[in-house]
Formats: C-alpha cells, sequence, structure tokens
C-alpha cells in the first residue's frame, strides 16, 4: 500500500516540498506520495486529529499554522518548543509527536556551503519564526556569540530574554536598529543572517531593509545569507555581493529541512543531490 505523506497549510498550492519529497521517494525506490492539504485555521484540530485515523506516514507544517499546531500534539521536542513553532510531525509509539527541522536544516545548508560555525560571530536580522529557529540552529552548531536586530526592538529583546538559556552556551544579544548601532555590530560578524520576509520580493521594504544595512562594514572574509528563496538574489544579496561578499541564499534551507524530515519518516538517507534538482526545476 502507497504511504501518504503531505503538508498542511493555507494557502499551500504554492510549496516546492510535494516536487521535492516525491522526486526522492521515486529516486529510492520508495512506495509513497507526497501531497498538499490546503486546511483554513479553523480546520486544524480536525486535520491533526485525522492524521493517525488516516494512517498518515508523516507531515509537514507551513504558514500560518506552525505555531498553532503545538497544543494538538502529543509531544514536542525541546527545540521547537523554545522556538515555538513545529515544522514536521511524525508518529512515535502511537504518539504525533513534533519537531523543528528549521533549525539544523539552515546549519547543513552553511556546512554544505562551506562555511565553519563553529566560534562563528552571527548578527540575525529579525525576531520571528525564521530568526528563532536560526539563533537555536547557530547555537547548536557552536556559535560564540548570536547578536538580534529587528525594526522593532522589544520584539528583539523578547526573542533574546526567551531564548538566553536555550542558546547557551552562546552570547545572545540585541543590537539597535540604527545605522551606527549595525556598523559597529556588523564589523564583527562573521555570519549575517537575514531572517525577515521583507526581501520576499524587490518592492519597497526589500530597498529600505538594504539601504538599513552598511554591509561595506562587514569584515572581507564575512558571509551574508538571505532565508528568502524566490527570489534566489535579494536586493540584500545584491548589496553583498557588490562588495565582493560570501553569499547563500535560502533554497539551501529550504532543500536540507526537508531531507532531514525525509530521513526521520523513512530512516534512509536523503538523495540530496535529488530534491536540489527538484527545487532547481521551473
Amino acid at each position: 500500500m502507497t504511504d501518504i505523506y503531505g503538508i498542511l497549510g493555507f494557502p499551500v498550492g504554492h510549496s516546492r516540498s510535494p516536487a521535492m519529497h516525491n522526486s526522492a521517494f521515486s529516486a529510492l525506490g520508495i512506495d509513497a506520495m507526497y501531497v498538499p492539504f490546503a486546511v483554513p485555521p479553523e480546520r486544524l484540530p480536525a486535520a491533526i486529529a485525522s492524521i493517525r485515523p488516516l494512517n498518515l506516514r508523516g507531515m509537514n507544517v507551513t504558514l500560518p499554522h506552525k505555531t498553532n499546531v503545538i497544543p494538538l500534539l502529543d509531544r514536542v521536542e525541546p527545540d521547537a518548543l523554545a522556538i515555538g513553532a513545529v515544522n514536521t510531525l511524525f508518529i512515535e509509539n502511537d504518539k504525533l509527536v513534533g519537531m523543528n527541522t528549521d533549525a539544523p536544516g539552515l546549519t547543513r545548508s552553511l556546512i554544505d556551503a562551506g562555511l565553519r560555525l563553529q566560534d562563528a560571530r552571527v548578527t540575525v536580522i529579525g525576531a520571528g519564526g525564521a530568526a528563532r529557529a536560526s539563533v537555536i540552529g547557530l547555537a547548536r552548531a557552536g556559535a560564540s556569540r548570536i547578536s538580534v536586530t529587528a525594526r522593532r526592538n522589544h520584539e528583539a529583546e523578547r526573542l533574546v530574554s526567551e531564548l538566553a538559556a536555550a542558546a547557551a552556551p552562546a552570547v545572545l544579544r540585541v543590537e539597535g536598529w540604527e545605522r551606527a548601532a549595525h556598523r559597529r555590530c556588523l564589523c564583527e560578524t562573521d555570519l549575517l543572517i537575514q531572517a525577515t520576509s521583507a526581501t520576499l520580493d524587490d518592492g519597497p521594504a526589500a530597498a529600505a531593509l538594504a539601504e538599513a544595512l552598511p554591509l561595506d562594514a562587514l569584515p572581507d572574509a564575512a558571509t551574508v545569507v538571505d532565508l528568502v528563496y524566490k527570489p534566489r538574489l535579494t536586493s540584500v544579496l545584491k548589496l553583498a555581493r557588490d562588495l565582493n561578499k560570501q553569499t547563500v541564499d535560502g533554497l539551501g534551507m529550504l532543500l536540507f529541512q526537508g531531507a532531514i524530515a525525509f530521513e526521520k519518516w523513512t530512516g534512509q538517507t536523503a538523495p540530496i543531490k535529488v530534491m536540489r534538482a527538484a527545487l532547481d526545476a521551473p
């Protein structure tokens, strides 16, 4: 019988996960199918309650459900609780368990890009779910210091307050949004992570964010990462490239968070090249 996996979101038709996972199942000869489930927020409890009766083998969770799904699960792994978001569900001893693969997915993508994360000095832009996952993932990978900056300073302060213990021994701190504060912070930054949605298009928000960041203050060997994967070359990455900085786009995080979920579900090594090709396809 064909095993069914899928992704819960609303909307969900734009997701690249079905193409990525179905290509992996096909490459490894696994009799399985991964499908999108468009679930409006008010139907999320019913959808989660249906997973075990329908014998669904594993699920991803995307916006707007990553936080609201948490109280509906039997167990949530500690890092997902700290991040405040679940993006992967699996069955263990007949219990529905939630985990977050964004955090390790980010670090695997950066290691795959040739970056050294141990003792790295990191600056994270943003204070939402992607920023929280970045903080936990990079702390687990051995970053020595993680600075968080956001337009709304109180949100950065809340993130640091809530994650300081989970991120230890990495030192977690808040940096102001003023340009002078950015310049002071960036001159001591090895890795800059853009973790907001501002660069999802090339509109005014993207231009304003790029203008707010004095990337010329970064050390010559610093790397700039934008977690947005569409477009691949965001306004921030364009500016970084103009300054001859190494850049990493968000497609790698999408790839490796999916690979980690695939390996959790199937117990098999994810076919990274096949999955990457599926994401690169038009």
